[in-house]
C-alpha cells in the first residue's frame, strides 16, 4: 500500500463561512498542524467530497450492462468532477472490484432493482413471477448490498395505459419490514401518484424522483421522516418519454404534466421540510459526470445555493453515515480556488481533488 503525502488546505470550509486550515496525514483529515505538510490549495472554498445520491455505476449510457473497464471509466468521470461518494441506487452488475482501486469513489450499493415481470427497463431488475416473494426478495438483496435496497415502485402498466403501483401495501410492509431487520434501508423509484402513500406508510426510507408527490403524501413524507431524492435533471427527459409513447396516450399525457409541475412539486416538499439530496440518474438516459447539474437544479426549485451544495455534500454524507471534513475522518475532499456555490461551470471544475488522502 502506498504511502499517502501529508497536505495542507487553507480555505473557507463550507458550510461555514470562516478561513480554516485542513492537514491530511495518512489518508485521514487533521484539524491539528501536521509538520512538512505540503499546501496544496490555499484562499478559496473547502468541500467535504461531493455526493451523487442516485447513480448508477455499471448501466451503459444509452441502455444495457457495462462491462468492468466501462464501469470503471464511469466511476474516474465522477471522480473528476468533484463526486467521491456514490448511492449506486440498483445496478445489474457487480462492481465490488471497483473497491480495490483507490483512486476510484466509495461506492454504496442497493443491489439490484426488485420489480415485476414487464413492469421495469429489461435486464435490470430482479423480477418477481409472484408479489408475495418480495419480502424474501428484500432480505437477499439487502445482504448483496451496502445498507440500501431498490424497489420499482410504479411503472407503465400496459393493461391500464398509465402508471401504477407495482405492490399491495401489506406486501410493502412487510417488505420494508424485512430490509430494516436486516439493517438496511430502502427507496423506490415512483413517478406517479397512486404509490406514494403505500411506499411512504410502510416505512420506506426515501423515495427516488417523487414527481407525483401531493400535498397529502409531502405531509406524511415529513411524519415519517422520508427522503426525497428528485434527480431533477432527469425528469427533463419526461417529454420525450411521452412522445416515444404513442400507444399510450394517456401515459403519455401523464408523464407531461408531471414534468410540468416538478419544480412546484419539489419545491413544495423543501418547503414543507423533506429531507432532499442530489441525484442525478446517471446511466442509461443521463451521463456521468453531472451532479453538479442537479446542484443547479436544486437551486432552480427554491433550495438556496448553501443548502442545494449541502444536499451534494456534507447532508448527503451524514444522511449515508459518511464522514464530512472533521478530524479522524478519511481524507476525501475538493478545493475551489472560486466559490463553488456560483454555478455548475465552477462546482463541476475543482481545482484539488483528495481521495483516500491523496490528489488525483
Amino acid at each position: 500500500m502506498r504511502t499517502s503525502p501529508s497536505l495542507h488546505l487553507r480555505g473557507v470550509l463550507l458550510p461555514g463561512d470562516e478561513q480554516r486550515d485542513v492537514w491530511v496525514r495518512d489518508g485521514l483529515i487533521s484539524m491539528d498542524p501536521v509538520p512538512g505538510a505540503t499546501t496544496v490549495g490555499s484562499g478559496g472554498w473547502i468541500v467535504p467530497g461531493l455526493v451523487d445520491a442516485h447513480c448508477h455505476v455499471g448501466i451503459k449510457y444509452g441502455g444495457g450492462h457495462e462491462d468492468h473497464d466501462g464501469a470503471i471509466a464511469q466511476a474516474t468521470t465522477e471522480r473528476e468532477v468533484g463526486a467521491l461518494l456514490l448511492r449506486d441506487a440498483g445496478s445489474p452488475v457487480d462492481t465490488r472490484e471497483l473497491d480495490d482501486h483507490d483512486d476510484l469513489p466509495r461506492i454504496i450499493r442497493a443491489g439490484r432493482h426488485i420489480a415485476m415481470p414487464k413492469r421495469y427497463i429489461p435486464g435490470l431488475a430482479v423480477d418477481l413471477e409472484d408479489e408475495s416473494q418480495l419480502p424474501e426478495a428484500v432480505r437477499q438483496q439487502a445482504r448483496l448490498g451496502d445498507g440500501w435496497v431498490k424497489l420499482v415502485g410504479d411503472w407503465i402498466d400496459r393493461s391500464v395505459g398509465d402508471l401504477a403501483p407495482l405492490w399491495d401495501d401489506d406486501i410493502l410492509r412487510a417488505a420494508i419490514d424485512a430490509a430494516h431487520s436486516e439493517g438496511a434501508r430502502v427507496t423506490a423509484h415512483v413517478f406517479g401518484e397512486d404509490a406514494l402513500p403505500g411506499l411512504i406508510g410502510a416505512g420506506i426510507d426515501c423515495i427516488e424522483h417523487g414527481t407525483g408527490l401531493t400535498d397529502d403524501t409531502v405531509e406524511m413524507m415529513v411524519e415519517h421522516g422520508t427522503a426525497l431524492v428528485p434527480t431533477l435533471i432527469n425528469i427533463e427527459t419526461f417529454p420525450s418519454i411521452a412522445d416515444s409513447a404513442g400507444r399510450y396516450p394517456r401515459y403519455a399525457d401523464h408523464m407531461r404534466d408531471l414534468h410540468a409541475r416538478v419544480a412546484d412539486t419539489v419545491g413544495r416538499a423543501h418547503d414543507a421540510g423533506v429531507p432532499i439530496y442530489a441525484g442525478t440518474d446517471a446511466g442509461g438516459s443521463i451521463e456521468h459526470g453531472r451532479v453538479a447539474d442537479e446542484v443547479a437544479a436544486l437551486t432552480a426549485v427554491g433550495l438556496s445555493p448553501t443548502d442545494a451544495l449541502g444536499a451534494a455534500s456534507w447532508n448527503a454524507r451524514r444522511w449515508l453515515g459518511r464522514a464530512g471534513v472533521e478530524h479522524g475522518a478519511p481524507a476525501d475532499l475538493v478545493f475551489y480556488t472560486e466559490d463553488p456555490r456560483t454555478g455548475p461551470d465552477v462546482l463541476s471544475a475543482p481545482d484539488v481533488v483528495i481521495l483516500r488522502g491523496r490528489i488525483w
